[in-house]
């Protein structure tokens, strides 16, 4: 899975495998987590937030989406 870096005072990177909707996100502080059967769109937005712990917190995290630490 390709890791994009982001520019966060909570998430240093970002991947996103589209064949099985997992979503990897790397923590500054807390570590790696994958989160699993995430549309898309939902990554797509996640990239582009101008807050990424802020959409992180609503959208993956508030959204129900099982996930495990890596």
């Amino acid at each position: 899975m390709e890791m994009i870096d982001v520019s966060s005072s909570t998430v240093q990177a970002i991947g996103y495998d589209e064949a099985t909707g997992t979503l990897r996100v790397v923590f500054l502080k807390s570590g790696t987590y994958e989160y699993y059967l995430v549309p898309s769109e939902i990554y797509l937005a996640f990239i582009s937030a101008p807050s990424k712990g802020q959409f992180h917190n609503l959208y993956i995290k508030k959204g129900g989406y099982s996930y495990s630490r890596v």
